[in-house]
């Protein structure tokens, strides 16, 4: 009796284990659900501005040109680097179609159902408007194709196995919600959407946990595993008041990167502002800034 329960206990863990591997490796399905409208290439080049698209898919070192593929960035996992976006053929996006395009940025899945590595935040993408990626949609298909390959990944084992990341994605992946607060004013609730879509704030402030999840429950409390070793202060409400920040100079700071005491913001957040944050209009920088300093 006892050799029957251990055969049927061992006969239930392989199935499980062949159950696993067939998920594992097979590829993702995913629907676009994306009604397909006139998009405005204008207002889709300011959103990869501030969706930070061209800062992260851009090396301006070497000489690649805009979108080609960006440079690398080292993480606890491997060193990642941002693919090439313009319209080449064969190494960039020029044989997707919008639907392609709107399952890569919303749910972070490929055109060959291969699931995207996170340090593509589209967890922060993924309550865009069908209007916003249409509008980046017509914008990218304005980028000349450039046919540089991709830069070379260097992932550590087992996070170099690629599949894997679909359990990464259906245990914290967490799509943001965007809704609007109706006791809230117009300009913060822009600034909501600015800030916890597509300009991703959390993704460098906000703690992540051993397997590179955002620790939710810490949002916008700072966080000292930054690539390259660096970090991010507080930006929450609390932090920026205690620090004696005003709504106007956190958005003359996002806009030209000068504190109020005249020193600059560097490093990673220099990098931010220098490709994406000066190029956003005073309304949305004040926006911003009313949504960060207002309690939650």
């Amino acid at each position: 009796m006892k050799k029957k329960i251990v055969l049927m206990t061992l006969a239930l863990v392989l199935v499980a284990i062949a159950g696993t591997s067939v998920w594992l490796f097979q590829p993702v399905s995913a629907e676009a659900d994306i009604t397909v409208l006139d998009g405005d290439p204008n207002n889709g080049a300011y959103l990869a501005r501030m969706a930070g698209c061209i800062a992260c898919h851009t090396d301006t070192e070497s000489g690649n040109g805009p979108l080609a593929g960006g440079p690398e960035l080292n993480t606890p996992f491997g060193t990642f680097a941002a693919p090439n976006l313009t319209q080449s053929e064969q190494f960039g996006i020029g044989h997707w179609s919008i639907e392609d395009f709107a399952v890569a940025v919303r749910q972070g899945v490929s055109p060959e159902g291969e699931p995207y590595y996170p340090a593509f935040p589209y967890e922060f993408y993924s309550s865009l408007s069908d209007q916003d990626i249409a509008d980046l949609w017509a914008a990218f298909q304005t980028v000349p194709a450039i046919d540089t390959p991709d830069p070379e990944q260097s992932i550590q084992f087992p996070f170099s196995i690629r599949s894997g990341v679909k359990g990464w994605q259906a245990a914290f992946a967490e799509p943001v919600s965007l809704e609007p607060e109706p006791d809230q004013s117009e300009a913060y609730n822009r600034g909501k959407y600015i800030v916890e879509g597509p300009a991703h704030c959390a993704a460098c402030h906000t703690p992540r946990n051993s397997v590179g999840a955002l620790q939710v429950d810490q949002a916008l409390l700072g966080s000292t595993s930054l690539p390259e070793g660096g970090s991010a202060p507080p930006i929450d409400a609390a932090s920026l008041r205690e620090q004696g920040w005003t709504q106007e100079d956190l958005a003359f700071a996002l806009q030209t990167g000068t504190t109020p005491d005249g020193d600059a913001l560097g490093g990673s957040m220099g990098e931010v502002i220098l490709g994406g944050t000066q190029f956003l209009s005073w309304q949305d920088l004040m926006a911003m800034a009313e949504y960060l300093l207002t309690e939650k």
